[in-house]
């Protein structure tokens, strides 16, 4: 049975959450876009594998601009743990919009999207979590 490891600050992480309005869900395939972003995160030596992990999340009520049906937006927020500089959460917020809106461009050559991107950093004293994946990967 594996056991787990109780991690209460530190720069484990990073985690990928994506929320989308429903009106995109035929549009997107999102294994491309994971994989493209777990391997540039990882490929930075700065995140260790064992914890990347990304979701989608769709979301059915939303209002874009004036309200046409046909709007639709994407947001990315990358969570990540303290201890990092400044500088390599520039370059990695800067390379992971580029991944982003790369990914996003048969859609948005077709379609009025609006696509967000933030980078948060969290709070040593106040992220817990609990992770039995990271031993695999020593």
């Amino acid at each position: 049975m594996p056991s787990f490891l109780l991690v209460f600050t530190g720069v484990d992480m990073p985690h990928f959450v994506v929320e989308y309005s429903g009106n995109l869900e035929d549009k997107l395939d999102f294994q491309p876009l994971f994989k493209a972003l777990h391997e540039y995160v990882v490929g930075t030596g700065h995140f260790p594998i064992g914890g990347v992990r990304s979701r989608a999340i769709r979301v059915d009520h939303y209002r874009v601009a004036d309200g046409r049906e046909d709007f639709a937006l994407l947001n990315l927020n990358l969570k990540i743990g303290h201890g990092r500089s400044m500088e390599i959460k520039r370059e990695v917020a800067q390379n992971v919009f580029s991944i982003l809106s790369d990914w996003m461009e048969s859609v948005t050559n077709e379609h009025y999207v609006q696509i967000s991107f933030e980078l948060t950093e969290l709070d040593p004293e106040l992220k817990y979590n609990k992770n039995n994946i990271h031993p695999l990967f020593k």
